[in-house]
């Protein structure tokens, strides 16, 4: 029999369910309160595009965590990317949003118009085909995400390589969310009480690799989807174990997300990547947190290969993007917020990107 996927669809958004996951969460809430943060960005919109922060029990606070992949890009990754594209016979191919991040003193869409070769992608592959077809020019595709995006440039570097493909490469500013919510747990400024899981980097690794945020720090999470009942029903489940004093990681996302995540896509990040230091934006350097080629596709470096000289950083004055990040403030908070810093005029990225919680807040509240 035919599955009707409308039907199933609505079922995550039905009026009396989420109005029955609401009074759960009151009815488990702590009595003084707790903060949760999400650290996905899709969760960060869903929060806002359907009023889940006003739902929340009194006391209880929803915080936005390093969710968002364009947004914790370092400016000095930044200023790498654009000083990548200043080399004549490189094209950079990159994901829409990436060209309006505003550098030091540029970005990527200010290049384009100065005339360097920007090129839209919407997927590495894409890229590779770009390569193919241009012949005569160097194509560096910008690689930023977190394990969700990872596994593609992965097999896009490997595609290029049984190719013999020489005028391909990439800038890997890959990061993976375990090692930053450690970061985030230990932040003597923030207390957080538990963690919305994301889901779309657990389809690929899986709820294992949370396991020690609630054995070493006692913190629970539990990971859950995109729709305003998933949302709902992990902030129930997240209650409950409050309540219960427990702290474990739990998965309210079924249908996306097995314990052992994919192993497939697992295996194509550690063929191609070993796991290095990053820098991420409002985080500083966390070990282990991100990406680098392995010695056997270091060809595909584009830093590598063209050593670009990259100008000195200067952080955008007044942008409190970082502190929006570590969850410490909201981004109404922020003296730029909506009036120097707009989704037309962005100061910072948490302002660029769908998925920016800065974003979000312009458009929702």
């Amino acid at each position: 029999m035919a599955i009707d996927l409308t039907a199933e669809l609505a079922k995550f958004k039905d009026p009396k369910l989420a109005r029955e996951l609401v009074r759960a969460c009151a009815m488990f809430a702590p009595e003084g309160g707790a903060t949760l943060m999400e650290v996905c960005g899709t969760h960060t919109v869903s929060i806002a595009r359907n009023g889940i922060r006003d739902l929340m029990p009194e006391g209880t606070r929803l915080a936005s965590g390093p969710g968002c992949p364009v947004c914790v890009t370092s400016n000095r990754d930044i200023d790498t990317v654009i000083a990548l594209a200043r080399v004549p016979e490189v094209t950079i191919a990159t994901f829409g949003d990436m060209t309006r991040v505003p550098g030091s003193t540029s970005s990527l869409l200010a290049e384009q118009a100065a005339g360097r070769n920007i090129e839209i992608v919407y997927s590495p592959l894409d890229a590779i085909a770009f390569a193919q077809a241009n012949p005569d020019r160097q194509v560096v595709f910008v690689g930023v995400g977190f394990e969700t995006t990872t596994p593609l440039v992965a097999r896009a570097v490997k595609r290029a390589a049984d190719l013999g493909l020489e005028n391909f490469s990439i800038f890997a500013a890959h990061k993976n969310m375990p090692n930053a919510l450690e970061a985030i747990i230990a932040d003597p400024q923030l207390k957080i009480d538990a963690l919305i899981l994301p889901g779309h980097v657990s389809t690929i690794i899986g709820s294992e690799p949370y396991r020690f945020i609630a054995e070493k720090y006692g913190v629970p999470g539990v990971i859950t989807g995109f729709e305003p009942v998933d949302v709902l029903q992990g902030i129930a489940m997240i209650m409950r174990q409050l309540h219960e004093g427990r702290a474990e990681i739990e998965i309210a996302y079924a249908r996306g997300v097995m314990p052992q995540g994919n192993p497939n896509a697992i295996a194509a990040i550690e063929e191609v990547f070993d796991t290095c230091t990053a820098t991420w934006r409002g985080l500083g350097d966390i070990p282990e947190s991100g990406y680098r080629l392995k010695d056997a596709y270091a060809e595909f470096d584009a830093v590598k290969r063209f050593q670009p000289e990259v100008e000195p950083t200067i952080e955008p004055k007044g942008c409190r993007c970082g502190d929006v990040l570590r969850g410490i403030m909201a981004p109404s908070a922020c003296p730029l917020f909506r009036k120097v810093c707009t989704p037309e005029n962005p100061v910072g990225p948490c302002m660029v990107s769908s998925e920016g919680s800065c974003a979000a807040y312009y458009r929702y509240y």
